[in-house]
């Protein structure tokens, strides 16, 4: 549902919250993005624990839980949206998204990275079925009904997805077993020790983790990279609108985009797996660092928009999936995945909550002075966002190759 907040976007600001700016309702997505990241953490730390199945079954019901009180909410009525599909839902999502994927560690090792792009793929279907759905429902039977009728699809795949989902690795056990009871005397001589049982590895501390330089590098570079890679696919449908597109058309580019992104999510997991997670994503960030730059001479046709937006699916998608398994790669063992994955996304978070806002200020207000006459958008600055946002993923590709260095020269080996 992330994947379709456009189409909320669009007509909350047409239609049911017409009297906050654009700028107001974009937090509601902001929000829903941050939460979904930043609670990675506390979920990562409780799928370590082994407490899998109460966490998903609660976040399931309770994100359908959210999108159902979203349908009640009143026209108007900011606050209502906000706490229903800004933050039930963001903090819904934050408990759903890190152990479905960290889920898929357990059972792949030397094709985790393939496995976790086909599972992260799937919301990229969303992406394609979700806006096209609302669109359609919302024409034929308003807004309640349709919210209604996607949070009950959602609820029913998300069963689905809890009858199939298994865990494999038994959770690490936080104390030492107890020894054994001593045998009898005459059995057992007095200085005979029984062993205990071993305990496992232990469970890295925060200091620890905020100590390994390749991994703080690779959150740094994640960080940055988050804050200009929704640029595009928070913004491309209102690019191809004032540089004069059709609307028909225009509408569809942010489907085309996810369509992109499914092939995305797959096929470059793989050469993550053959040639190691940090190579794979470095190709695919200064791909998407080219791309986004390459949006400055899109505006001149459609096949232009057409075509940067399906590569940008393909790339941007090839990244998003990416982040998963390099972090995974980081870890010393299966037991550290959960806690390392949730540390990288709570603080990536921050750059999800802060990205689009400051995208947005940089593109300016609409010259509405001028919308009629052919010049709709004549206010806005689109080389100002773009060039931040293509800075901020170069940044993040310069970051990413320091850091694989480092864990290349640690384990020996180019593929990493």
């Amino acid at each position: 549902m992330t994947n379709a907040y456009g189409v909320y976007q669009d007509y909350y600001v047409r239609t049911y919250l017409s009297t906050y700016t654009p700028s107001s309702i974009g937090w509601i997505g902001s929000i829903q993005i941050f939460f979904q990241f930043s609670m990675g953490f506390f979920a990562g730390k409780l799928f370590d624990a082994g407490h899998f199945y109460p966490m998903m079954v609660v976040a399931c019901a309770f994100y359908a839980f959210c999108y159902f009180m979203l349908s009640l909410a009143k026209e108007q009525q900011y606050y209502q949206v906000f706490l229903a599909q800004g933050i039930g839902a963001g903090i819904a999502l934050g408990f759903l998204f890190l152990p479905a994927i960290s889920v898929i560690s357990h059972h792949f090792k030397r094709y985790r990275a393939f496995a976790m792009g086909i599972v992260v793929s799937g919301s990229s279907c969303g992406g394609i079925v979700f806006p096209i759905m609302l669109n359609k429902l919302i024409e034929k039977h308003g807004f309640p009904t349709a919210t209604r009728a996607v949070a009950a699809t959602a609820a029913g795949l998300m069963a689905l997805a809890l009858v199939t989902m298994r865990t494999r690795v038994p959770p690490k056990p936080t104390t030492p077993a107890p020894a054994p009871a001593p045998a009898p005397a005459s059995t057992t001589s007095s200085d005979e020790k029984v062993p205990a049982k071993p305990a496992g590895p232990p469970m890295p501390t925060i200091k620890e983790l905020v100590s390994d330089l390749p991994y703080m590098l690779t959150i740094a570079a994640a960080f940055v990279n988050i804050l200009g890679i929704f640029t595009p696919i928070f913004y491309m449908q209102l690019f191809a609108i004032t540089h004069s597109i059709p609307p028909s058309l225009a509408f569809y580019t942010i489907t085309i985009l996810n369509g992109g992104s499914v092939i995305g999510r797959i096929l470059p997991n793989l050469f993550g797996d053959l040639f190691g997670p940090f190579n794979a994503i470095i190709f695919c960030t200064l791909g998407c660092a080219v791309l986004i730059l390459a949006m400055l001479g899109a505006g001149s046709g459609q096949a232009a928009i057409i075509l940067v937006s399906l590569l940008y699916g393909i790339f941007s998608g090839a990244y998003i999936s990416l982040i998963s398994p390099l972090m995974a790669s980081l870890a010393k063992g299966v037991h550290e995945i959960g806690i390392r994955m949730g540390f990288a996304f709570t603080v990536v978070s921050f750059a999800g909550l802060a990205g689009t806002p400051i995208m947005g200020a940089l593109l300016g207000n609409v010259d509405n002075s001028h919308h009629g006459d052919g010049e709709f958008g004549a206010g806005l600055h689109w080389n100002r966002p773009i060039g931040v946002s293509a800075a901020f993923m170069f940044l993040g590709f310069g970051l990413l190759i320091v850091a694989r260095s480092i864990t290349a020269g640690r384990k020996g080996t180019w593929k990493v």
